[in-house]
């Protein structure tokens, strides 16, 4: 397996939660240390506190991939005798690289919110609060015939070709090309200076808008001509939708009360707050992993029996509460959940690779509240 550097952990990170996901002015991105050195061991942490870098020092971890951000408002000073200082001064001393990713792990496909709705097994989920809908291209490429599967292949393995739950969508029509190779030339089919007929597929297929660079790239590398002859078309139609939260439902119907214990359950907590009559039967559940106080209409509006997040302010559960809207907070640490997810994702995304770095999920609690 080849080795890997910090940039090229980040990169692989990105292709599973794209950093345009992220909402404007968060911080995402490296906020200590370089990611040009060699990286062998990557902690992932929902937070960067002092016993979570004791812990990477301990595992030997030389990075940090941590959802909530160290460094969220800009910084004044760095005094190394106060508690963030010495977290700070901490990893330049132990070289350890730390890199923030937030809102755009809590938007992508397969991130927070997802993590939350597999792990309370919610059925049928869609996205809560749409962020970002992304722009779809339609690219058309013409390959002689003998050629036309390894292209096919070639730029639906780059990211062309999804609809829907679907992979691989392209449609192929068979004519004639024809060129003339001119001086200077070096043509895989026909000579210099002479009309050349091939038989060809005329293949089509949609690509999302922020691949497009890479698929025609890949597909100019397995295409056998010289000169790719193509078009990219903007379409109207609308590709996958990303956002905020999920709402989903519950294999069964249950009291709000018994809804409470199973997110107690599920997500392994001491305790929640729940607003609402305990013997409401629930069904379709909402969930925002983090502060969820300005996504509870979105709840309401898309017919959730109870909403699920974390840091919900009193007057906000007060005005909900006459709304009838359900509400369990079970706390922004539920987020925890991001680190075995992440690391599952990014393990197999770098064996994939054939890239060598090992992934550790941090074992560390910081969850600032104590239940009594």
């Amino acid at each position: 397996m080849k080795s890997i550097n910090g940039f090229q952990v980040v990169q692989q990170f990105e292709e599973l939660f794209p950093k345009h996901l992220a909402e404007e002015g968060d911080p995402n991105g490296l906020q200590i240390g370089t990611l040009s050195k060699q990286v062998t061991k990557v902690l992932i942490a929902l937070d960067v506190t002092k016993e979570v870098v004791e812990e990477a020092i301990s595992v030997g971890a030389n990075l940090i991939i941590a959802h909530h951000p160290i460094i969220y408002r800009p910084l004044k000073k760095i005094d190394t005798d106060s508690e963030p200082g010495k977290i700070v001064e901490l990893c330049i001393k132990h070289d350890i690289a730390v890199f923030a990713a937030h809102t755009n792990v809590d938007i992508a496909e397969n991130g927070v919110s997802d993590f939350l709705a597999e792990a309370l097994q919610l059925e049928n989920t869609n996205v809560l609060a749409p962020t970002y809908v992304e722009k779809l291209i339609k690219l058309v490429v013409y390959v002689p015939k003998t050629h036309a599967e390894i292209v096919l292949n070639a730029i639906c393995d780059a990211g062309a070709g999804h609809i829907g739950q679907y992979s691989h969508c392209t449609f192929s029509s068979n004519g004639t090309g024809t060129f003339m190779p001119l001086e200077g030339t070096t043509p895989f089919i026909g000579q210099q200076g002479q009309l050349e007929e091939v038989d060809e597929v005329k293949l089509e297929t949609v690509v999302p808008q922020l691949k497009l660079k890479q698929v025609l790239k890949v597909m100019q590398k397995a295409h056998p001509y010289e000169e790719v002859a193509y078009d990219t078309y903007t379409l109207e139609n609308e590709g996958k939708t990303f956002g905020i939260g999920r709402i989903g439902s519950l294999k069964e119907e249950i009291s709000l009360e018994e809804f409470a214990h199973y997110v107690k359950e599920k997500l392994d907590l001491q305790g929640v707050r729940v607003v609402g009559n305990l013997s409401d039967r629930v069904k379709k559940v909402a969930i925002v992993g983090g502060d969820g106080n300005k996504f509870a209409y979105h709840a309401k509006r898309n017919g959730a029996d109870v909403y699920l997040s974390g840091d919900i302010y009193y007057h906000v559960a007060q005005d909900w509460k006459m709304l009838n809207l359900n509400i369990v907070d079970a706390g922004h640490n539920i987020e925890k959940v991001m680190k075995s997810g992440v690391k599952r994702l990014l393990d197999h995304k770098l064996k994939e690779k054939n890239l060598a770095c090992e992934i550790i999920a941090s074992t560390i609690h910081t969850d600032p509240f104590t239940f009594i």
